[in-house]
């Protein structure tokens, strides 16, 4: 059951404000580290402008800083369909000719098993349960790759199962690296390119399992970590592999109508003590992006404000008025108007205070999303 978290009824709309498409960054900095930076002090409420190569000095000594170490891996697939189409096709090859149908485009979502995920795919409404898509082309035209739509789900999700022709389970990622593409968000208006596989990725990226980067990473360096870890500051790491769960859209008018997919998370032992040492002795737990938040509070909230190594589905929903117990202060991006992240933000610093500061942040220019600049909020 979806963990929601608000006292009273709010209007998803009263999280919207105005951005210029402009202001929506398509292509990412040259240099990771020379992002601008908002800081923002929940207390007060006043902000100022940053760079993010001041963070390290903006921590504290005592500080623990928490990354979420998962890896995109190129989940968005283009295939065709089958079907009863295929009239200039050359009827030598039957593969290639239910290869060559309509387009489909899939998102893989959540892995249920190796050969076996949630997705997305497009056109949803067409593509009904029994049909097969097919991806790649092998030197015959044969594809090579093949999902089987076995299940339907809300709002174009399937349940897909995957084979390989003259291939094995071992096989599927290599497949999927191979054919693959890089899942950018819908607002980066472009295509991805090779670059995009080394640029929309955290250099602390470990554990392959996400369809979108947790952006507030991307603008760490191994000279900014060096620089954090010679101030003596500790680092942790904990793993969400980003899904629909943070990234899918509102689609109710009232806040908590809305529901929120699971994503899957570990915490590893060595991450849980740092941090229950941390909170024991009154340090900062300073929080590398809203998935690390979403992690560490759906954890606390299920175990009575402590935070124990595992492993499970996380779905914790945060809007304003929900009681933080872990999270001190936060790296984030600017968000999307009317969107759960941008809801967790503003229960993190307030409501008015984060888009105060957004406004200042688009009169100022700032780049927003994925690949834009950051915030700071303590």
């Amino acid at each position: 059951m979806t963990s929601s978290c608000y006292a009273g009824s709010v209007l998803v709309s009263d999280f919207d404000f105005h951005l210029p498409p402009e202001l929506i960054a398509q292509q990412p900095l040259a240099d990771r580290a020379a992002s601008r930076m908002l800081r923002l002090d929940r207390a007060s409420g006043k902000f100022d402008d940053k760079a993010f190569r001041d963070l390290p000095q903006m921590l504290r000594p005592d500080d623990l800083l928490i990354f979420n170490n998962t890896r995109v891996f190129p989940a968005r697939l283009l295939g065709r369909r089958s079907g009863e189409r295929a009239q200039s096709v050359s009827e030598r090859n039957p593969a290639a000719k239910e290869f060559l149908q309509g387009r489909v485009e899939v998102l893989l979502t959540k892995e249920i098993s190796v050969m076996e995920w949630q997705a997305l795919v497009r056109p949803g409404r067409k593509i009904g349960i029994g049909e097969k898509i097919f991806f790649g082309a092998d030197a015959g035209g044969a594809p090579e790759l093949i999902a089987n739509v076995v299940a339907r789900g809300e709002f174009g999700e399937r349940c897909l199962r995957f084979e390989l022709p003259g291939g094995n389970e071992s096989d599927f990622f290599p497949a999927v690296e191979r054919l693959g593409h890089i899942p950018l968000p819908p607002y980066i208006d472009r295509q991805d390119t090779d670059s995009d596989r080394e640029r929309y990725q955290t250099i602390f990226a470990k554990d392959r399992g996400s369809t979108a980067a947790p952006t507030a990473g991307l603008h760490f360096t191994t000279e900014i970590l060096e620089q954090i870890r010679a101030l003596g500051i500790e680092i942790a790491e904990i793993t969400l592999h980003v899904g629909l769960g943070t990234f899918q859209p509102v689609r109710h008018e009232w806040v908590e109508d809305n529901k929120l997919h699971t994503e899957r998370y570990v915490i590893s032992a060595e991450a849980a003590e740092q941090i229950t040492r941390a909170k024991a002795s009154g340090r900062r737990v300073v929080a590398v992006g809203t998935t690390t938040v979403r992690t560490l509070e759906f954890v606390a909230q299920q175990n009575d404000g402590r935070i124990i190594a595992g492993s499970g589905e996380a779905d914790i929903f945060i809007y304003p008025d929900f009681q933080f117990r872990v999270v001190d202060a936060l790296l984030t991006n600017f968000h999307l108007p009317q969107s759960t992240l941008l809801m967790l933000v503003c229960a993190f610093a307030g409501k008015e205070n984060v888009l105060r500061a957004y406004g200042h942040a688009v009169k100022e220019k700032y780049r927003f999303f994925s690949y834009g600049d950051c915030m700071f909020l303590e």
